[in-house]
C-alpha cells in the first residue's frame, strides 16, 4: 500500500477506483471464483490477445498498470509468448491464434540488432543475453510451424552471438541484465538446445550443457540455487528460481541427464514444502529457503506447477501433480473473467495482494503466459493419464 500515497496524486477516477477496489479486495483476502481450465485459458488468450492490440507492431504489450495504461510491446517475452499461442491455437482448433503467433515473430525479425542478439526492454540498442535466448523458443517454433527459412536463419544467428559472448566455465557474465551474473540463463541454455533440435549444430548442445555445469556449482546442499535474483542484495523472486529450475529439468529431459534431474528435484521439493494451504508461494525466498514477504509472486506460482507437473510426468511422483493442481486452482482465483476493464478481464497481477513489490499494480503478459501454459499442461496431463 505504500506505493499508493506516491503514485495516486493525478489520477483519474477510473484508475482510482480500480486500484481502489482491487487493493481492499487483496487486502481482505477476496477471489474470484474458478472455473473450468478451459474457461481461464482462453481468458488469458484473449487477455493477451488484446494485448498484441496496442502498440500497431504485433509485439505483446509488456503489461497493463492500474496507473499508466498498456506498455510498449516487449520483444523479450513476446519471444516465449510465440509458442504458447500456437499451443493454444492446436488445442482450440483456432487457426487465427497461429496467424497472431506469426505475426509475433515477424516482430521479433523487425527487433533483432545486426549481431543477432535481442535488446532489453530499456534500450533498443543494448544486447542482453537472456532476452535473446527468450526470443530463440518463439523463432524456433515458427519455423517448425512454417518452415520458413528466415526465422531459423534468425535463430540460428542469435544462437551464433550466444555461443560468441560464453564464458570458458558456461556462465554468461556479459551483456547481462544489471550486469551482474544469473543462474536463471540455464533457460537461455534450453533455448540453444531448441536451436540444436532445429539445425543439428552440436555446437549449441555443449554450450547448453555446459552452462548447466556451471549452473550446478551454484546450487548448495539444500537444493538453493546461487545468484538467481536481479541483483545480489535481491531476496530472489520465486518468478526467476523457477527460470532457473526449470531451464536445468529442461535440459536434464532432453540430455536424459539423470544427474541434472536430480539437481531440478533438489530445488523443486523444498518449494513444495512451503506451499501454503491455498496452493500459492511467497514471493521470494533466502538461502535458507525462508521468505521475507507475504505476498505472492502470481507468475512463480505458475511458472513452479508448470515445473512440478513436468517432474511428475518424469518421477511419476504424485506429490508434485498435487502441489501443481493446487497452484492452479489458486491461481484461477486471482483471474477477473468479469471486469469491465479490459486490461484487466483475462490478466493475471504481478503479485496477490496487487501492491507486492514485484510488478505492483500491473497485470504482465509473462504472468497470463505462464498461467495458459500450466492450465493447458494439467489439461494434457489428463489426456494422457486416460490414454495411459
Amino acid at each position: 500500500m505504500k506505493y499508493l500515497k506516491y503514485m495516486i496524486k493525478g489520477l483519474n477516477p477510473e484508475n482510482l477506483y480500480y486500484i481502489s477496489y482491487i487493493s481492499v479486495k487483496d487486502t481482505l483476502k477476496k477471489h474470484y471464483p474458478a472455473y473450468s481450465n478451459e474457461v481461464h485459458i482462453k481468458a488469458a488468450i484473449e487477455w493477451l490477445s488484446m494485448a498484441q492490440k496496442q502498440n500497431n507492431d504485433m509485439g505483446v504489450s509488456a503489461l497493463f498498470s492500474l496507473f499508466d495504461g498498456w506498455a510498449p510491446s516487449y520483444v523479450e517475452t513476446t519471444g516465449y509468448i510465440i509458442p504458447t499461442f500456437f499451443n493454444y491455437a492446436s488445442i482450440s482448433k483456432n487457426y487465427g491464434y497461429k496467424e497472431k503467433a506469426v505475426q509475433m515473430a515477424d516482430f521479433e525479425l523487425r527487433s533483432q540488432l545486426p549481431s543477432g542478439a535481442f535488446p532489453s526492454g530499456a534500450n533498443k540498442n543494448i544486447p542482453i543475453v537472456f532476452n535473446t535466448g527468450q526470443v530463440i523458443f518463439g523463432l524456433c517454433r515458427a519455423y517448425e510451424e512454417t518452415k520458413e527459412e528466415k526465422y531459423i536463419k534468425a535463430a540460428k544467428k542469435s544462437a551464433d552471438w550466444l555461443l560468441s559472448v560464453i564464458d570458458k566455465d558456461g556462465c554468461w557474465s556479459r551483456h547481462e541484465y544489471l550486469n551482474h551474473i544469473h543462474t536463471y540463463n540455464t533457460r537461455t541454455a534450453w533455448a540453444l538446445l531448441y536451436a540444436h533440435k532445429i539445425s543439428g549444430n552440436d555446437a549449441y548442445k555443449r554450450a547448453a550443457e555446459k552452462n548447466i555445469e556451471w549452473a550446478l556449482t551454484q546450487q548448495l546442499e539444500n537444493g538453493w540455487l546461487q545468484n538467481t535474483g536481479f541483483y545480489p542484495q535481491q531476496e530472489p523472486l520465486v518468478h526467476t528460481i523457477a527460470y532457473s529450475i526449470q531451464g536445468i529439468l529442461e535440459i536434464a529431459i532432453y540430455l536424459r541427464k539423470k544427474r541434472y534431474l536430480e539437481a531440478a528435484v533438489k530445488a523443486a521439493t523444498p518449494l513444495m514444502k512451503v506451499q501454503r494451504p491455498d496452493g500459492s508461494l511467497p514471493g521470494s525466498f533466502n538461502k535458507e529457503w525462508k521468505s521475507s514477504v507475504k505476498w505472492s509472486c502470481l507468475t512463480g506460482n505458475s511458472q513452479m506447477s508448470i515445473i512440478w507437473q513436468k517432474l511428475f510426468l518424469v518421477t511419476k511422483q504424485k506429490e508434485f501433480s498435487d502441489a501443481a493442481r493446487k497452484s492452479n486452482e489458486y491461481m484461477k482465483t486471482v483471474q477477473s473473467l468479469t471486469s469491465l476493464n479490459p486490461g484487466i478481464r483475462g490478466g493475471i497481477p504481478g503479485a496477490f495482494p496487487v501492491y507486492g513489490w514485484y510488478a505492483p499494480f500491473c497485470f504482465p503478459n509473462w504472468a497470463a503466459k505462464f498461467f495458459v501454459d500450466a492450465l493447458m499442461l494439467e489439461m494434457y496431463s489428463e489426456m494422457h493419464a486416460k490414454i495411459m
